[in-house]
């Protein structure tokens, strides 16, 4: 026999305390200091910022969730794995069998024995630790448990509320996975413990002899039990997930999964249990065969009940009869998707579109004529940097938004931006610490321009621009606060705010009239952000930012107030945590004020039957591949809702939360969870209701899901020959090309009593096919009305035209083929890439008018050299096969309409005389102009004369084609020589107004 005891102690007397060097011990110190304040500059700054925004609340129910979750995981995981290593090792045998295995052990015990308490208590807050962390991961998903709203609807097979599998059903199966860890860890602990001090043994026995001591065997057997019921609970949890679990051809319990896989789950579930009254058993029987055969048992069960017998039932009585088997189920998906995904209530109407361009057929369509947007946002953003960034610490982005105004009692359609705060312009001699965070601090107003109209030479016609802001936005707005301190490209922090009667050091803007060197400079009055006014506060932000100056600098004042985290989304993602947001946020000028308007949305995976959509795989387009990476959206989605509507100011960085969809049982749940964080719907002024919009995201998703769900039949679903695609973009530069955007446009559908601000999006045949016709044009009412506190009753209205399956109407494919493959389009396109020019198509609209579907699409020229930003000179226009093209869109509506389209466009006029220049007050109602400021300008198509002629001679040259292209087709070769020789003429002309461009410093 030998002896499992620990090795006696070593003797030579206790060992002589060693002296501690004071020099470590003050380093020791400093470290643990220094550590703390730095950990402390990050927690106590959060904390005053999130007080400075009054959503205080938020950070602290987080972090006591986190901290009460990282707790009860710790205590937990920790708790029990340590009392399985004591349990088993305080039950240890006095005397263990001498055998060759123990005699190995020996040597092992010998070893440990020395860490055994370092072991014993590491173990455990290790594994506490990292369960602790695991836990408070989860917070959102207790705080949804604890606070659900009922959704006021039932799964249509257990017939529970659906708040039951969205809210508690996580949380339930969170639980019981985090126990079964904590059994399986607590388990191998008490193994390796009681294997290692004798308690079991692994060979060789004596004849008749246990191979557990009666400790080690009710430890091991009650461990065992307690992991078996957690099996039970989870195979009983399994029952409700199949109902949102992915299958082939839908999402959702199918017929074998309700006739096979869910009741099998309840017999192993049953079965666990037995299995585990068989370890209970063996705790006091001392026999291991029964929980022995019992798991068997079990591991027999899942293969054959859980495994074989559902693979049966699907392919020999699925399979050959599954159109009739899956049809109430393919039913329970599509009711599920449409309820999930807010698109249950379509209004779907058979478009019998004509591909006949007649005379007057755009008559009854007027309205919507006079409002197609010929300026496209993703194209002219350099124009609106060359015309109206106005100094190079300025900067627009590269997409710029649609909104609606009413200028002079109209709504028109306007493409706006804002001068941005761009540090990244200034030089490197301009640099330094005081420049970068104390005087250059904000942006400075918004650009506006017409979206259906162009200025002369074709730059955007700008209603509202210039520093100081002047137009017909800032004369409506009347008290109009045109600094940005917040902004998506602002990412550094600025200082700001000081002491009454301090001389101002916050560059505003130039002016030659200034009497401070031509400077005119303001001083922040807002609350915006924490104060830094203190030295605590200093110091904590100087640990934060890595910046000594801001311990030092004599513009850090007893009333300054430091500005960051300025994007935003960012702000909103931080006071929210529990929404996604929209990738687009968009500026709106509000009561005065500059906006950043970001939708937000409430979503879940855990609707039962409705099908799961990858959020960024369904918002991925032209527009995102644009704009890089988007923001932070969940994996897969089944259910949506745009809960809230989220506003940030320009100017103060104030973040207001507004409540969209107040029926949302989600938001509901939030609400509960913070109940002063989000403001009711009858706070939103009228202004900001007439600039709030459909979101593209929420948009996106549902013309995803529409291009299948569309069918609302289980049969005709189930054959799938009638689902579509959604086009990609013909102007697309990416390989693969991206799909094609939805676009904001004001019009009228059919049905429809007037012209409304719409999105709109288009589809084609879905499965494997380069057949590119067009199939359905789909449509929502973005426009959310102007009466304070109350939506638009319109709003949000899906219409989808669905085009007869027996009529060819082109698709946006073939449309860009056809204006790319005409051969006097082509020509005269390059004609205008002679020299040091380049064609850009923009956006190709799609517009459902005249009975039929009319593409639009602006041609840019821009320089290849030097300045470039692009000007509008064509516009194509396709109606069936029919193709005009054209200097104005109401000139090209002409072509394809028999010469009278009977509308006029918004250009209307412009190709004759340019459109007229307004004051530079920019008065309510005043045709455009150009640049509303009374800054001097050096930028293209000032000088007029070699642009006047560059148009003169590309058009005498369109015409000369024409001209040689119809002599040749009659045979009159002597009036094709004329027209050669016109055309060679009109050719040198252009070169030669194109080289007076550039010479004169103008390009384009």
């Amino acid at each position: 026999m030998s002896f499992a005891a620990a090795p006696r102690r070593p003797s030579g007397g206790a060992p002589r305390a060693r002296r501690r060097s004071p020099l470590g011990v003050a380093i020791v110190a400093v470290a643990i200091v220094i550590a703390a304040l730095l950990l402390l500059a990050q927690f106590w700054t959060e904390v005053m910022w999130f007080s400075q925004l009054g959503f205080s609340r938020v950070i602290w129910t987080e972090w006591g969730m986190r901290a009460a979750l990282f707790t009860a995981g710790f205590l937990v995981m920790g708790g029990a794995v340590f009392w399985s290593f004591t349990a088993a090792y305080r039950s240890r045998p006095i005397y263990a069998p001498s055998t060759p295995e123990q005699a190995t052990l020996d040597q092992y015990r010998e070893a440990v024995e020395p860490l055994r308490r370092v072991v014993m208590i590491a173990a455990p807050v290790l594994v506490g630790f990292f369960a602790g962390v695991a836990a408070s991961a989860q917070w959102r998903t207790l705080l949804l448990a604890f606070n659900g709203e009922p959704f006021g609807q039932t799964d249509p097979e257990f017939g529970m509320d659906l708040g039951f599998f969205v809210f508690m059903l996580p949380a339930l199966r969170f639980t019981v996975g985090f126990l079964i860890s904590v059994v399986v860890i607590a388990g191998i602990a008490g193994l390796i413990t009681h294997y290692l001090y004798g308690g079991l043994r692994v060979g060789p026995a004596a004849a008749g002899g246990p191979r557990t001591t009666t400790a080690a065997r009710v430890h091991l057997a009650v461990i065992g039990a307690l992991g078996l019921l957690l099996i039970a609970g989870n195979y009983w949890l399994d029952r409700y997930s199949i109902l949102t679990s992915a299958g082939d051809r839908f999402d959702g319990a199918s017929y074998a999964d309700v006739h096979a896989v869910i009741p099998a789950k309840g017999i192993l579930t049953v079965v666990a249990i037995f299995v585990a009254a068989l370890f209970i058993v063996t705790a006091f029987r001392g026999d291991w065969r029964l929980p022995a055969i019992g798991v068997g048992l079990m591991v027999v069960s899942a293969i054959a009940i859980g495994g074989i017998y559902p693979a049966v039932v699907q392919r020999f009585q699925v399979n050959p009869n599954a159109q009739e088997l899956e049809a109430e189920y393919i039913q329970r998906n599509i009711d599920a998707t449409l309820s999930a995904f807010d698109i249950d209530d379509v209004e779907k109407e058979q478009y019998d579109a004509t591909t006949q361009a007649e005379e007057g057929a755009l008559r009854e369509d007027a309205d919507t004529a006079a409002s197609i947007r010929l300026l496209d946002p993703q194209v002219v953003s350099p124009s609106f940097r060359q015309l109206q960034q106005n100094k190079q610490y300025y900067n627009f982005d590269d997409s710029l938004s649609v909104d609606k105004y009413e200028i002079d009692g109209e709504s028109r359609d306007t493409v706006i931006a804002v001068r941005e705060l761009n540090l990244d312009g200034l030089g490197q001699d301009q640099r330094n610490w005081v420049n970068d965070h104390t005087v250059y601090t904000h942006g400075y107003g918004v650009v506006a321009a017409y979206g259906n109209q162009p200025g002369p030479d074709g730059r955007p016609a700008f209603f509202e621009g210039g520093i100081p802001s002047q137009g017909a936005i800032s004369d409506l707005e009347g008290e109009y606060e045109p600094r940005i301190y917040f902004s998506p490209s602002t990412e550094t922090y600025s200082i700001v705010g000081a002491p009454e009667g301090t001389e101002a050091w916050e560059l505003d803007y130039q002016a030659d009239e200034a009497d401070d060197g031509g400077q005119v400079n303001t001083t922040f009055t807002g609350d915006a952000g924490p104060d830094v006014g203190s030295f605590g506060s200093k110091l904590l932000y100087a640990l934060k930012f890595g910046e000594e100056q801001l311990l030092f600098s004599d513009r850090v004042t007893s009333e300054s107030q430091i500005l960051y985290d300025r994007d935003p989304q960012q702000r909103v993602s931080k006071v929210a945590p529990w929404l996604t947001l929209d990738n687009r946020v968009y500026p709106a000028v509000v009561d005065g004020r500059v906006k950043w308007i970001v939708d937000a949305y409430t979503t879940s995976d855990a609707v039962p039957y409705s099908s799961s959509t990858p959020l960024d795989e369904a918002v991925a387009d032209t527009l995102t591949t644009q704009q890089g990476a988007p923001v932070a959206l969940p994996e897969e989605v089944n259910y949506i809702r745009n809960s809230v509507k989220a506003t940030v100011d320009a100017y103060d960085g104030s973040v207001d939360l507004y409540a969209w969809d107040t029926e949302d049982p989600i938001l509901k749940t939030w609400t509960n969870v913070f109940p002063s964080s989000v403001k009711p719907m009858e706070e939103i002024s009228g202004d900001l209701m007439s600039h709030l919009r459909y979101p593209e995201d929420l948009f996106k998703v549902q013309r995803t899901l529409l291009s299948q769900y569309h069918v609302d039949n289980s049969a005709e679903f189930f054959s799938g020959q009638d689902f579509w695609n959604n086009p990609t973009d013909p102007t697309s530069e990416t390989t693969p090309p991206s799909l094609q955007p939805p676009y904001y446009l004001t019009l009228q559908m059919p049905g429809q009593e007037e012209p409304t601000f719409s999105l709109t999006s288009t589809f084609i045949p879905g499965g494997n096919t380069d057949r590119e016709v067009l199939t359905g044009f789909l449509a929502v009412d973005a426009d959310a009305g102007n009466e304070a506190g109350v939506k638009s009753e319109d709003y949000g209205k899906l219409r989808l035209l669905e085009l007869p399956r027996d009529t060819t109407v082109p698709g946006p494919g073939q449309v860009q083929n056809n204006f790319d493959s005409n051969p006097t389009i082509s020509e005269q396109l390059n004609i205008l890439e002679i020299g040091a020019s380049t064609v850009r198509r923009g956006n190709q609209l799609t517009l459902p008018v005249g009975g039929g579907l009319l593409y639009v699409q602006p041609v840019y020229i821009q320089s290849t050299g030097g300045t470039q930003f692009p000007l509008l000179r064509k516009v194509l226009v396709a109606f069936g096969d029919d193709i005009g093209f054209a200097d104005t869109l109401d000139e090209a509506l002409d072509q394809v309409f028999g010469g009278d389209s009977g509308a006029e466009a918004g250009d209307a006029g412009t190709a004759e005389d340019e459109a007229p220049v307004a004051p530079p007050t920019g008065e309510p109602g005043t045709e455009p102009t150009p640049e509303p400021t009374d800054e001097p300008t050096d930028e293209p198509g000032t000088g007029g004369a070699p642009s006047t002629e560059l148009d003169a001679a590309l058009q005498e040259a369109a015409q000369a084609m024409e001209d040689a292209n119809a002599a040749q087709r009659e045979g009159d070769w002597a009036a094709y020589g004329d027209a050669q020789d016109r055309l060679q003429q009109a050719l040198e002309d252009a070169i030669a107004a194109e080289q007076a461009q550039q010479g004169g410093g103008t390009e384009g």
